[in-house]
């Protein structure tokens, strides 16, 4: 098992396969080659996986792990909202002029139901994200310890499948129309939800309620100003582009606190929140913000409005 070789992408080329394997030695097979070839043609390398797949990774380079920028993905790519801009483009940004190659893993046993929807578009997002950047991105799938409908979409956001069988290119990889999938509504809040209506008047007062409500759900203290700040930048993104109205509920559920905003916006750019901005860019900020200080943000938008999402976990 082996990953695409360099010389099958051209400058300005963005390559994107997924790696299928089966047991720690098909995960080395598959990703210690893929390294070591990056880091012979002098291209900068970084793998963001899960902690246990990361050690098996560093044993196996020995002293080369210390050429590679190794992040735990379970921990920097949480929220994988915040994996685009956080992690891939972060890496790619840093290098400007040179091919990079990246290993992220987003998708692994034990990713909530919730979570998967954003996974899943966070892969389809990647392609986006990355045309015509000279960029490879591996992304390892666990075929024994992820389910069949998992392994499809993965056939669906990437253009090539690597498997003990060599490489193949996927005729029904269509990460556009992933996106839209994924688009769903989201499951009506619980009743004993707190709902504050709000608008130009009264934009300080969800920024407020939900300081109060976080407290009282005991989420870390530290996390506070996270939560202050996240629901102040889309209660502000609601007056500004969202009709100039709208409705936050809070809740907690599943060990997280949960912060919904709900207003008339569409949002019509899916990799908003998702493409670092230009210091010299006015706006833009905001979604970026959310994801980076969230722990899950999902998301459902329509022209007839856009409900949006946003977990901070009750326990580190």
């Amino acid at each position: 098992m082996s990953a695409i070789p360099q010389d099958t992408t051209r400058r300005g080329e963005f390559a994107h396969p997924a790696l299928l394997y089966r047991g720690s030695d098909a995960y080395l097979a598959g990703t210690v080659p893929f390294i070591t070839e990056g880091l012979d043609r002098g291209e900068p390398v970084a793998v963001a996986v899960p902690g246990p797949n990361l050690a098996l990774l560093e044993k196996a380079l020995d002293d080369r792990a210390a050429e590679v920028s190794l992040l735990d993905m379970t921990r920097a790519g949480r929220n994988p909202g915040r994996i685009i801009p956080g992690v891939l483009r972060a890496f790619a940004d840093a290098h400007p002029g040179r091919r990079v190659r990246i290993i992220g893993e987003p998708i692994w046993q034990g990713r909530s139901a919730t979570e998967y929807p954003a996974c899943v578009q966070h892969e389809a997002l990647i392609n986006l994200a990355f045309a015509d950047r000279d960029v490879t991105i591996l992304c390892p799938y666990d075929v024994d310890r992820l389910s069949p409908d998992v392994l499809a979409d993965a056939a669906a956001t990437h253009p090539v499948l690597i498997d003990d069988a060599g490489s193949v290119r996927i005729p029904d990889y269509a990460p556009t129309y992933v996106v839209a999938k994924w688009n769903l509504p989201l499951p009506e809040a619980p009743d004993g939800a707190l709902t504050l209506a709000f608008d130009n008047a009264t934009l300080t007062e969800p920024r407020l309620a939900a300081s109060r409500y976080a407290v009282g759900a005991g989420l870390d203290l530290g996390r506070i100003p996270d939560v202050e700040l996240a629901v102040n930048e889309l209660a502000t993104n609601t007056i500004l582009h969202g009709g100039g109205s709208g409705t936050l509920r809070l809740w907690t559920e599943d060990g997280h606190l949960v912060c919904e905003l709900r207003d008339r916006g569409h949002l019509t750019d899916p990799l908003v929140g998702r493409i670092p901005v230009v210091r010299a860019t006015p706006g833009g900020r905001g979604m970026l913000l959310v994801n980076h200080l969230a722990d899950l943000v999902r998301m459902h938008t329509t022209a007839a409005g856009t409900t949006l999402r946003v977990y901070f976990a009750l326990t580190a």
